[in-house]
């Protein structure tokens, strides 16, 4: 009977350490995609800060803000959530498939008279008129 308990045991801590091990897994996925809505945040802010500034005569104190808000991010995250090289890279352009070649025209077949009626003529002839 110890020897069923203790198995019942041992299989009850896997079940539990699988678990742990999940909802580890799942914060950690959590944890990323909120520091890549953060990261992404406070860059549309700057990039929105600059190009006002730039294009629109925007104030400088704006783009200022938005860097230090940028600062304040790495500082405590790192660059967690920032786009990497590979993920901020262009896209390569969709491959475009080759052309169809033209539809070639059916093979012509020489045409040749029609066949001569049974009574000698042709079938081009016409009937006599009436």
């Amino acid at each position: 009977m110890a020897g069923f308990l203790d198995k019942a045991k041992q299989v009850a801590q896997q079940a539990l350490d699988e678990a742990k091990k999940g909802v580890e897994t799942g914060q950690a996925k959590l944890d990323d995609v909120q520091a890549k809505k953060e990261a992404g945040r406070v860059l549309a802010a700057l990039g929105a800060a600059f190009y006002a500034e730039q294009r629109t005569g925007g104030p400088r104190s704006d783009v200022d803000s938005a860097l230090k808000a940028v600062d304040e991010y790495v500082t405590v995250n790192g660059t967690s959530g920032f786009p990497s090289d590979e993920e901020s890279a262009p896209a390569p352009p969709p491959s475009v498939p080759a052309p169809m070649p033209a539809p070639t025209p059916p093979p012509t077949t020489p045409t040749s008279p029609p066949h001569p009626t049974a009574a000698g003529g042709s079938a081009y002839d016409l009937p006599p008129s009436p």
